[in-house]
């Protein structure tokens, strides 16, 4: 026989032996996870009801509790884990009253600050074990004066308060729930001059309308409901501002931690609708306007000042305490110094079944569908780490720590963080992301199904409900994303099923709520899992990462668009920005054309070792252009925040702005129309187009 044919017939077999015994692709084990056989609504169900047996916040014995349960659940599924602590400052309420002497003649009414449990409550023996309704890190004191309503407490709602002639200096604010973080809420009050703060929970948006029923009988927030939570401006320990709170490790004390402007310096509280209500009626003056009215059966609201009193005391109590956060690790086989990190805190102000652990069982599942994966062959070629973090509530504690303790390995290291804080609290998808990864979020909605309806993906529901899918920009301090996003400059996700839900932060966030209006079959924590884990796996095990800085850079260029409208008139030149973009728009379309070129070489010829070499170059420009949207430097006056692209709101914690930086300059400039503080506009926008030359620079590869 001619040797050429033999050798023709030998390297046939040889391929065929080969695609014989080769392993499954990377696509195969993608598409076994969102497989029936993995997923599991009754596995994820029980570990919610696990975990929400008792009331478990930062620092608790009910909390350690909680973490012992998820590490040896990590344990079990083999994922290697451990348990990482950090000594942190946490406040606790010691004493609490409120008391309203509605005109000069009439008695007091003290507020007795009470949840009330509800007939046949499943948790009425552990109910005891909620903390008292408080502020966390709210000023201790004892303050009286005449109530002014404040509507949403906003910048905005104190200008109003000022066109009306109402001086809110030296008087008790009422304001309610809804629209900005409830630390902001305190903050504008104490720039106006008031004494102290109380913020509850109007019925028109969380107890229904009408004659709508409260849980346990439907969703609503019955009358005697209260939203709990902190008040600290900051992230992180307030007493170790960008360092980690390891060991004996340097500490500001209580009074320079007040000098930092992240703790309030006015005492404030949260109470009920209900107390709201009644405070409301006791206040005269002028008519509130039609937005500031509340629904059916709702007093006419007026703004005061009074003639009400209210004397509000608290008095609360610093420690330094023991929180645990969870580190679960799978290592990579190829690339194990590329870590793609999904992310969850565990804490909760009471029971948690929405806020924070469907994210937590949902977490667990994604580790248990990536041990059966790991049975059937599967080793992802990056790192994936699991992380569930504790004393989020308090400020984004546990993350943030533990950011700052290994702030150059993530630097240097981290791929993506994908955060899930709340994965269910009702219908429809939502997702927010640093926009490189908009495509890849939108490519795993069309490969999971509807959990709602069977029919269809959860991309065509998504379409269906806003037309195009709308991905929020994670600028807002809201969760565990902010370190990751906004100090150190890594691409993050963050979704969930459900946009708000009534009973947030209050007793009745429980396991019957959920199991009753939030998730009755639990499917929606299916898909939630599904779309996280996908996501997960496809940046851990995509040979190229998957990132699109097109997209990132076409999204630039509509904000400053938007800019230069604001800014007509004003002299300020927005040419720095518009080349910088133009320069990324370059190096995105360079890097693409870079890949795929490799991509189309490769796919007809072994791969070369300089292959791989330039794979891992490719990638490592990817994953580094997002830190080169950080500023050592900071935003002015905000130091920790490093990103100049995305920060919070300076007047809304959970807000999120493009270009943070110039944003404050033209709020401050506006307000007092200096020469000095438009130059400062200038500055700020020419400190915003370095970065994103910086980050086009990163892209290209190439030193100048």
């Amino acid at each position: 026989m001619n040797t050429n044919v033999i050798s023709s017939f030998i390297a046939i077999a040889t391929s065929i032996s080969f695609l014989l015994l080769s392993p499954p692709s990377k696509s195969f084990y993608h598409s076994l996870f969102l497989s029936d056989s993995l997923s599991c609504n009754q596995s994820i169900a029980n570990h919610l009801y696990i975990l929400t047996k008792r009331p478990h916040v930062a620092g608790s014995e009910a909390n350690a509790e909680a973490a012992a349960y998820v590490l040896s659940t990590l344990t079990s599924y083999k994922v290697r884990s451990h348990i990482t602590t950090y000594e942190v400052a946490l406040t606790y309420p010691i004493s609490r009253s409120l008391t309203l002497k509605p005109t000069p003649q009439d008695s007091p009414v003290k507020f007795d600050l009470h949840q009330e449990i509800y007939d046949g409550d499943p948790y009425a023996d552990v109910a005891d074990e909620v903390l008292p309704t408080f502020h966390a890190y709210a000023k201790s004191g004892t303050v009286a004066g005449p109530v002014v309503y404040a509507n949403y407490g906003r910048v905005q709602d104190y200008a109003v308060l000022k066109q009306m002639k109402v001086n809110v200096s030296g008087n008790v604010v009422l304001a309610k729930y809804g629209k900005i973080y409830r630390g902001d809420i305190v903050e504008n009050a104490y720039a106006e001059g008031a004494i102290g703060v109380l913020i509850y929970t109007d019925r028109k948006d969380y107890g229904g309308v009408g004659d709508a029923k409260w849980f346990p009988d439907d969703k609503w927030m019955p009358s005697s409901g209260v939203q709990v939570g902190s008040v600290y401006n900051g992230a992180g320990d307030p007493t170790t501002p960008g360092w980690p709170s390891s060991g004996l490790c340097e500490r500001l004390s209580d009074d320079d931690a007040e000098k930092g402007g992240e703790v309030p310096l006015i005492p404030s509280l949260p109470i009920s609708w209900a107390d709201g209500d009644r405070i409301l009626r006791s206040i005269d003056g002028q008519v509130a306007n039609d937005d500031w009215q509340g629904g059916k059966d709702a007093p006419v609201y007026k703004v005061g000042p009074g003639p009400a009193i209210l004397n509000l005391s608290y008095t609360g109590k610093q420690v330094i305490t023991t929180i645990q956060n969870v580190i679960g690790i799978i290592e990579g086989v190829e690339e194990p110094d590329r870590y793609v990190i999904l992310g969850n805190h565990r804490d909760a102000w009471t029971f948690g079944a929405v806020d924070p652990n469907s994210g937590t069982a949902a977490l667990l599942e994604v580790a248990h569908r990536m041990w059966k994966l790991q049975e059937k062959g599967w080793k992802p070629r990056r790192t994936i780490i699991f992380c569930n973090w504790d004393a989020e509530e308090y400020g984004l504690i546990g993350s943030t720590e533990w950011v700052e303790e290994n702030r150059e390995m993530l630097a240097s290291r981290a791929v993506a963080y994908m955060n899930v804080d709340i994965a269910v609290q009702g219908l429809g998808f939502y997702a927010s992301a640093t926009p490189q990864l908009d495509e890849l979020l939108i490519k795993a909605t069309k490969q999971v199904q509807d959990p709602d309806n069977s029919s269809q993906s959860i991309y065509q529901s998504w379409i269906r409900s806003s037309e195009n899918p709308k991905i929020g920009r994670l600028g807002g301090g809201g969760s565990d994303y902010s370190a990751f996003v906004q100090h150190v400059g890594v691409p993050a996700t963050d979704i969930s099923y459900g946009e708000d839900y009534p009973v947030y932060h209050s007793m009745y966030d429980d396991f019957i709520w959920m199991k009753k209006f939030g998730d009755p079959k639990f499917h929606r924590h299916v898909a939630v899992t599904s779309i996280w884990g996908l996501v997960a796996l496809q940046l851990a095990d995509e040979e190229f990462l998957p990132f699109d800085y097109l997209s990132y850079a076409n999204e630039l260029q509509r904000s400053v668009e938007d800019l230069k409208i604001e800014l007509s008139e004003k002299g300020i030149k927005l040419f720095p920005l518009f080349n910088s973009i133009k320069e990324l728009r370059m190096a995105a379309t360079k890097i693409a054309n870079e890949i795929k070129v490799l991509q189309d070489r490769n796919v007809w010829a072994s791969v070369s070792k300089n292959d791989h070499y330039k794979v891992r170059e490719l990638n490592d420009r990817l994953m580094m252009a997002e830190r080169a949207f950080t500023d050592r430097e900071g935003l002015p006056g905000r130091t920790w925040y490093k990103h100049l692209i995305f920060a919070p709101s300076k007047h809304n914690d959970y807000g999120s702005k493009y270009f943070p930086g110039i944003d404050d300059a033209i709020e401050k400039a506006k307000s007092i129309n200096t020469t000095d503080l438009w130059l400062a506009v200038q500055h700020e926008v020419w400190r915003v187009s370095r970065v994103i030359k910086h980050a086009s620079l990163v892209l290209s590869g190439q030193l100048t």
